[in-house]
């Protein structure tokens, strides 16, 4: 009867919870890669006097060896996370099976940092001896801290990485596309990006959860000293 309670007062219950912390954070990865760091190499080669036709050259060169490298870098970091995840559960398994006693004595630990006493998490330490899986499930959320990892998470990082990478990259280069004389398309480009940093950047503090005007201040900010130094070092290289 209270089961039955419990799971209706579970569907009157509707939590609205972000759940795609991952995926948002890939996007936010590169996109901010890949608005900054082509944004200040056309500002360098707009400094350098180079023609609207070669800062494209250039800038779409970048960009592709961005996506890749980007991509690459979260398929593999998420590809660390997945392998690192199955060693665990394996040593955690392991232990288990060989010293069931320590293993249970960590529970009862685990239980007793919430405040629960010895009489009310014995039986739930019993009950976890007597379901193995639930009981390796238990220990590596509550002892190591660690979620099964989705096993399409590494190909699916890299692709969102690299799909935002080109998305952010191709903004500050779409000036140049369009205007012929650099020395007017670096403007145009400063203006473009400048307000879709202001843009990413609100959006961003808006589902990461901090202040979505300081964020959007903070990332258009980062642009901008990162493409005035590259301006400034090519006019200082050219002499």
């Amino acid at each position: 009867m209270a089961g039955e309670s419990n799971a209706s007062l579970l569907n009157d219950h509707k939590e609205k919870h972000f759940t795609a912390g991952e995926i948002v954070r890939d996007i936010i990865i590169g996109v901010s890669d890949g608005l900054t760091v082509p944004f200040a190499l056309a500002a360098g080669l707009s400094g350098a006097n180079a023609t609207s036709a070669v800062i494209v050259t250039a800038g779409v060169a970048e960009i592709a060896a961005g996506a890749i490298s980007m991509g690459l870098g979260g398929y593999l970091a998420a590809k660390s996370e997945a392998d690192h995840y199955m060693r665990e559960l394996k040593r955690e398994q392991d232990e288990i099976i060989a010293v069931p006693d320590t293993e249970a004595a960590e529970v009862a630990e685990i239980l007793s940092e919430y405040g629960i006493q010895p009489h009310e998490y014995s039986p739930v330490v019993n009950a976890l001896r007597k379901n193995p899986q639930a009981w390796l499930d238990f220990m590596m959320k509550f002892e190591l801290g660690l979620e099964k990892p989705d096993p399409k998470r590494a190909m699916q990082s890299a692709m969102t990485i690299a799909i935002a990478y080109i998305v952010g990259g191709i903004v500050p280069l779409f000036p140049y596309m369009l205007i012929s004389s650099a020395d007017r398309a670096v403007i145009a480009s400063v203006i473009v990006t400048l307000l879709a940093l202001l843009i990413f950047g609100y959006g961003k503090g808006h589902f990461t959860g901090s202040k979505p005007f300081w964020s959007a201040l903070q990332t258009t900010f980062i642009g901008a000293i990162a493409s005035a130094a590259a301006f400034a070092m090519a006019k200082l290289v050219q002499g």
